[in-house]
């Protein structure tokens, strides 16, 4: 069965289609009923029952009413007591015409059942009195012709009996005393079968100020005359009292009220049969009936509540626990077609508002919505909380109405209307513009929260609640799901507590947070905020020499290291497939200069840039946690003045910031840029090469190392075979027979056409492979003329790399092994590099491509033999600096000195700085608390001021 729109089921009563009705309309008057001046539908006795839905309570009361006239027993005083807007005066209604009897009750709708019930075959006519405390001036009496009366006996006796009635009472009404109870019953006895209806009276008594005589009495007068009446219904078995009593604050009207309500439930409780109020699910068929004509075929109705009732079935854990049950199922079917969510919203939670009378407050609300959605063609299967069309003026002022004052701006922006957040949300995001989504999601939550007031302990509507209200069958809950995280990160008046959200008239921390964040100072917490986060997301656990985030060139080491440096490029430099790219030009300037310096060992560099298209979001994403962060601080300071609600959404916002943040980061640095140099026409020219890393990939440096690895731009392995290669292509020709590992070594550290190796064991392990078989080249420790130190080819053995270390070409290799004049030993002592006890001296032949090596040591046999010297393997030296030029001097040692031995593999050097100073007056406590506070921060592993000895 398809889910028809509403429209197309039920029809409203024509005036609520035309617009027509007046809401005054909807406030029954008695008076004007007694009087013969109210509208058809409540003076007409057939129109208003076939309007009237008889109700539990008002059936039992009918019963009663009917079985008192008729002498067969029944309540003689009935007290309505229920709150603002409860149907009391409806009830009166329906007892007035149904004791008057001026149609004849077949023809009256409901009324045969409860005559049939109450055992009833022919019910008499009675005269009916009805005392309106509005409509009566204790100042002014009323003039029937010859005959005046004062006070509410004298009403009532002329109006149950004329002027007989009003002569027995006629001395009490002249001088403002209660007649008694003799002369009541009496009354009442000649007037009976009879109805006194009495509404409002607490406004008519509460007017009657203490020891003052009035025309109508006194207060305590009028008290009397109610508890004489009460007595004398007692003693005529076929007179009724019906009387309504204000149950809400502002019914009753201050302390006089107070005191007058009071005084009359103390009589009326000796007598009273209080009658049950309107329950929710009656005020379903109340409100159903007064603004349809037809509410749509059985048929129909029960096809769209089942495919309802079956979406929230087949979505259980979305939607609230009730709904699963036939139970609800009914409810769709008895409210259709308006949602029965509409009517539990309204009941429950707009009725605590002291303006909103229930019943009467509903019907004037829906009336208007109603007329709305059907001149807009609302095509909703139910009218819910998501249809209420707040963008028009006539339901938002009705709406607003009830509530304090700024709501409206409230509505205007964050609810519905052109100019609103929601409006603007769907018309920029189909998925959610297809089904209203935004609008109908903020409409639910302004229904459900608008009537709540921050002394509440629980505020807002639960998620399950705002689906409810918003979703239909057929549609995917996830849109509104995301719709309602969207609201929530956008709007200014909405709060979220865990499940639960509320709007309100005061703005929540949003508005503080976006004015915080436009005032975030980009270089001083911006840029330091994203470079800690950036640097997080590295660790230490990778092969890299250094990772270095944002820094300038001059601060990039330029060294060989224990590996490459990754090389972070900052924010404004981010790398895009279709821009200009700042990050080349960033990146080159940190590839060729360290500082003013030129850069030697550029091949030890490798650059992560950010996305172009990301980096945006990621800045704004930073401010938006600064902001949180800073809110939530200053409210647990005390800095900002917010309750603990605004604390839990501060810290709740903060924390969602720093999530979105750090997956910021990973989608925004993900371009690997690695440098390489080609020769054109015999010159190196500068080539980028650059791959994305996944932003997916769970640890970000070992991604980059395997996309290292897989693109080849860093050799983890490096076979015998490339090495070789290099040899050939580089060095070893146009008869150089040998070059320094050491400078093969460094120039893959410096040249962008080289293989870029991790580190010198990649090199040295590819030199050790390659020397155990004969196909690739040799290796010799040193040279000493003419003759290789420590010559292997073809053999196991360990190689070093250091200055007078050499790779030979295999040839020659070859050749020299062929003019060796000593057979090799099989055996090799341990710990030489040639394989045998202090190296061997053989004649070369042939040019070298390093020049003459230092030799190592003496050959054996009929070789010249040298005496080794003494192996120095320790430096230490020290120098005292002149504290005003020891900056100055420090550089120099650094570059002097201590590079030396830094330039060296293998090398451990340890520099220790020390500080002596010395003051005949002594060092006040200011000088010395600052001094162990910078040693502190500077980690200085001693740093004491001593008395002198």
């Amino acid at each position: 069965m398809s889910l028809k729109p509403w429209r197309e089921i039920a029809t409203p009563h024509k005036d609520v289609l035309e617009g027509t009705f007046k809401q005054s309309e909807f406030a029954a008057d008695i008076t004007q009923v007694a009087n013969g001046t109210a509208t058809a539908e409540y003076q007409d006795a057939e129109m208003f029952f076939s309007r009237t839905y008889i109700t539990e309570g008002m059936r039992l009361l009918l019963i009663s009413v009917a079985q008192r006239l008729a002498g067969l027993g029944g309540d003689p005083v009935i007290q309505l007591q229920t709150a603002f807007g409860g149907g009391k005066t409806h009830t009166l209604l329906a007892v007035f015409h149904l004791a008057s009897r001026k149609v004849g009750t077949d023809k009256l709708t409901g009324i045969p059942p409860v005559l049939d019930e109450a055992g009833i075959q022919s019910l008499p006519s009675a005269r009916v009195a009805v005392i309106d405390g509005i409509k009566l001036s204790p100042s002014q009496p009323r003039k029937y012709g010859s005959i005046t009366a004062n006070t509410l006996w004298g009403e009532l006796a002329w109006q149950l009996l004329g002027d007989e009635g009003y002569q027995m009472v006629a001395d009490s009404d002249a001088d403002g005393t209660s007649p008694g109870k003799e002369v009541l019953t009496e009354l009442i006895s000649k007037a009976a079968p009879c109805v006194i209806l009495v509404d409002e009276l607490v406004a008519f008594i509460r007017q009657l100020e203490l020891g003052k005589q009035y025309k109508a009495g006194t207060f305590d007068s009028n008290v009397s005359f109610i508890q004489a009446l009460t007595e004398a219904l007692k003693a005529v078995p076929n007179a009724i009292l019906l009387a309504s009593l204000p149950e809400s604050e502002l019914e009753v009207g201050g302390t006089q009220g107070q005191r007058a309500l009071n005084s009359l439930e103390k009589y009326f409780a000796r007598v009273e049969s209080v009658w049950k109020p309107v329950g929710t699910e009656e005020a379903f068929e109340i409100v159903r009936r007064r603004l349809f004509e037809n509410p749509g075929e059985r048929a129909e109705v029960e096809g769209i509540s089942r495919q309802f009732s079956d979406f929230y079935r087949q979505n259980a854990e979305k939607f609230p626990v009730e709904t699963q049950s036939n139970e609800y199922f009914e409810r769709l079917c008895r409210s259709y077609p308006i949602h029965p969510e509409i009517f539990d919203r309204l009941y429950e939670d707009w009725s605590t508002l002291e303006k909103f009378q229930r019943t009467r407050g509903v019907l004037q609300y829906m009336a208007i919505v109603i007329h709305r959605l059907w001149n807009s063609d609302n095509k909703d299967a139910l009218i819910m909380p998501g249809s209420l069309p707040l963008e028009d003026g006539n339901v938002r002022n009705k709406s607003i109405h009830y509530l304090p004052q700024g709501w409206e701006p409230v509505i205007e922006r964050e609810v519905d209307g052109t100019r609103s957040a929601p409006y603007d949300i769907d018309g920029h995001h189909t998925l959610f513009g297809s089904v209203q989504a935004a609008r109908r999601t903020a409409r639910t939550i302004f229904l459900g929260s608008a009537p709540s007031t921050t002394e509440q302990m629980i505020r807002g509507v639960q998620v399950e609640r705002i689906l409810l209200g918003a979703a239909q069958p057929g549609q995917t809950l996830g849109v509104f799901e995301d719709v309602l995280k969207r609201l929530r990160d956008r709007l200014h008046y909405l709060y979220s507590d865990k499940d639960r959200f509320w709007l309100d008239t005061k703005p929540n921390l949003r508005r503080e947070m976006e004015s915080r964040k436009q005032n975030i100072n980009e270089r001083d917490e911006l840029l330091p905020l994203l470079k800690t986060r950036v640097t997080q997301v590295f660790g230490r656990n990778h092969q890299f020499g250094g990772v270095h985030v944002f820094t300038p060139s001059v601060d990039v080491p330029d060294d060989y290291g224990t590996g490459p440096r990754l090389v972070v490029l900052p924010t404004n430099t981010a790398y895009s497939r279709s821009e200009t790219n700042q990050a080349f030009s960033a990146a080159e300037e940190i590839l060729r200069n360290r500082g003013d310096q030129p850069r030697q060992k550029q091949n030890r560099l490798i650059f992560l840039a950010p996305d172009y298209d990301v980096v945006g979001r990621l800045k704004e994403q930073a401010r938006i946690f600064l902001a949180w962060q800073s809110i939530a601080t200053d409210i647990e300071n005390g800095h900002l003045n917010q309750d603990l609600s605004h604390l839990n959404q501060a810290k709740r916002n903060r924390d969602g910031a720093d999530q979105s943040l750090a997956q910021l980061v990973r989608e925004t640095y993900k371009w690997l840029i690695a440098p390489v140099e080609e020769f054109v026409k015999g010159k190196p020219t500068l080539n980028w090469e650059v791959v994305p890393v996944s932003p997916a990939a769970p640890n970000l440096i070992q991604a980059i190392e395997d996309k290292l690895r897989e693109e080849e731009w860093m050799i983890y392995e490096w076979s015998p075979i490339h090495l070789r290669n290099v040899l050939k292509q580089w060095y070893l020709k146009e008869g150089v027979n040998d070059v320094s590992a050491l400078k093969v070594w460094q120039d893959c550290c410096h040249y962008l056409y080289l293989p870029r190796l991790v580190n010198d064991s990649v090199f040295r392990n590819a030199i050790t492979q390659g020397i155990e078989v004969e196909d690739y080249f040799a290796f010799a420790s040193g040279k000493e003329g003419d003759r290789y130190l420590g010559f292997t080819f073809g053999r196991n053995s360990i190689a070093t790399v250091d200055e007078s270390s050499l790779l030979i070409d295999r040839e020659a290799a070859v050749a020299y092994r062929e003019n060796t004049q000593q057979p090799t030993p099989p055996t090799a002592e341990p710990g030489t590099a040639g394989g045998e006890p202090g190296g061997t001296t053989i004649p070369v032949g042939g040019a070298s491509g390093t020049g003459t090596p230092t030799p190592t040591s003496g050959g054996l046999g009929g070789a010249a033999t040298t005496t080794p010297a003494a192996t120095k393997k320790q430096f230490y030296g020290t120098i005292s600096l002149d504290p005003v030029k020891a900056k100055m001097d420090f550089a120099t040692i650094m570059d002097e000195v201590v590079q030396q031995f830094t330039a060296k593999l293998g090398v451990n050097v340890r520099i220790s700085v020390e500080i002596e100073a010395n003051s005949q007056d002594g060092f006040n406590e200011s000088m010395q608390r600052t001094v162990k506070e910078n040693c502190n921060v500077l980690k200085f592993s001693s740093a004491e001021f001593e008395e002198e000895s």
